[in-house]
């Protein structure tokens, strides 16, 4: 039993489960807000029913996300005390204040949120789902810019082995942090919009035609069918990035195994490390030199000029690809139910049986383009100053295993929990449509206070 490969397995698995929630909650805030901004505009009801259903989901999201994102957190001292010993003057300010300024801002404003609607002024109501969305990415900006510091460091510099930063500006805003913030948070929009828009077609598929479920359906289609063209572009651009810092983590996502001209595209393969080689390759020809030098004849690294320095090409080479296809497919159904919801008016049943497990769409490609990024930054746990091997404490592999056992067990638990808590929700909003109870301050002029017990 391996305690290294057991750790990174157990913390693998925790930041798996962990991300699936954040992902959420970062942009469903920001959907939430828009609910609320439409109620606010037109009056309409629907647009609250669509609002209390879905701060349900969020309030779920956010408390999944807490639990299993303090366990993570545990392992920087149970499994990887070597990170904080080294790195720990960077990544501790870093995620401290993603817990003053933005956890907070989410924990407080979130009961207003979900208990206040009758109780505070329709303003203060608005402006608590605005600051809580807006915790949501000023979290993500904090992890974020240190996931990226990890990635491509910069602005520190290193005493007796331990790393001291020397310009703040220069760590938060290393090479890699615009792009991949921006990528990040175009993957929780899509994860949201394919995750409304399928639950909405299973209320479809359950004979509601409530006019809630119509707006809920029509935004999530929408927004992804808007998303997804623009998360092409910076996807593109975020590899280019890539291309420049971390070379060999492109050779690893391309299995290309020498530094040339001319590299083609390798659709299908299965990567030989041993041999290095790929075999079954199916490629397109000057297609990995035309993306990423946008010329044929454009040089290509390759992962023999990094023997022992570059990332397990088979993970990393197909969690690439995984995500580069479930983008493709979310493509052509969000913009296959956008010509039907725009020319027709309505959905076709076969496309709508599609939409209800392209729900969970988001969180594959999410999974898969994070194990890209983490896999890929391998052996390094931060690049050029930690390796992951330096970094792993002296626990047994048996305890190692045991709690990672138990942590796998208890999360498929939860994971099956929340997802039959969601279709609870989306066909207990089927079964109600429009007819559902809303608080009495609905019938309040907007401008005006709800007062307390109405």
């Amino acid at each position: 039993m391996d305690p290294l490969m057991l750790s990174r397995i157990q913390f693998a698995a925790n930041i798996s489960f962990h991300i699936l929630f954040p992902t959420i909650t970062i942009s469903l805030g920001w959907v939430l807000l828009f609910f609320k901004w439409r109620y606010n505009r037109t009056g309409d009801a629907a647009w609250m029913r669509a609002y209390f259903t879905w701060v349900k989901v969020f309030a779920l999201s956010f408390a999944l996300g807490v639990v299993t994102g303090i366990t993570m957190s545990f392992q920087f001292g149970t499994n990887w005390p070597g990170y904080m010993g080294t790195v720990g003057n960077i990544a501790g300010p870093l995620l401290a204040y993603e817990v003053l300024t933005a956890f907070f801002l989410e924990a407080v404003f979130l009961g207003i949120m979900l208990f206040g609607f009758s109780r505070v002024s329709n303003r203060v109501h608005t402006l608590a789902t605005f600051l809580v969305a807006f915790g949501t990415t000023l979290s993500a900006f904090w992890i974020l810019a240190l996931n990226s510091w990890m990635q491509t460091p910069t602005g520190f510099e290193m005493r007796d082995g331990v790393a001291h930063a020397v310009d703040w500006w220069a760590i938060v805003f290393n090479p890699s942090f615009p792009l991949r913030l921006i990528h990040m948070l175009l993957a929780s929009s899509l994860t949201v919009a394919f995750l409304i828009a399928g639950f909405s077609a299973l209320r479809f598929l359950a004979g509601d035609r409530s006019d809630s479920m119509w707006k809920v359906l029509r935004t999530g289609v929408f927004l992804g069918a808007a998303l997804i063209p623009v998360q092409i572009f910076v996807g593109d651009q975020h590899g280019l990035n890539t291309l420049e810092y971390q070379p060999q983590k492109v050779a690893a996502m391309e299995a290309n195994w020498e530094t040339r001209s001319n590299v083609p595209l390798v659709l299908f393969a299965i990567p030989d490390e041993t041999a290095r080689e790929n075999r079954f390759e199916l490629t397109i020809p000057n297609g990995a030199s035309l993306i990423l030098r946008h010329s044929a004849a454009g040089v290509v690294p390759g992962l023999n000029d990094y023997i022992g320095n570059h990332p397990p090409v088979f993970a990393v080479f197909w969690s690439f690809r995984v995500m580069v296809g479930t983008g493709l497919l979310m493509l052509a159904v969000s913009w296959t139910a956008t010509f039907f919801l725009w020319r027709r008016g309505t959905l076709p049943r076969p496309l709508a049986y599609l939409m209800v497990p392209m729900a969970l769409s988001g969180w594959v490609a999410v999974l898969a383009g994070w194990y890209t990024t983490e896999i890929g930054r391998q052996p390094w746990l931060v690049t050029g100053i930690l390796k992951t091997a330096d970094a792993v404490g002296p626990i047994p592999g048996s305890h190692v295993a045991l709690t990672l056992a138990i942590y796998l067990v208890i999360y498929a638990v939860l994971l099956a929990a929340y997802l039959s808590v969601l279709v609870y929700l989306a066909l207990k909003a089927a079964k109600d449509g429009d007819t559902s109870p809303l608080p009495a301050v609905l019938d309040t002029p907007l401008s005006q206070p709800a007062q307390a017990g109405e």
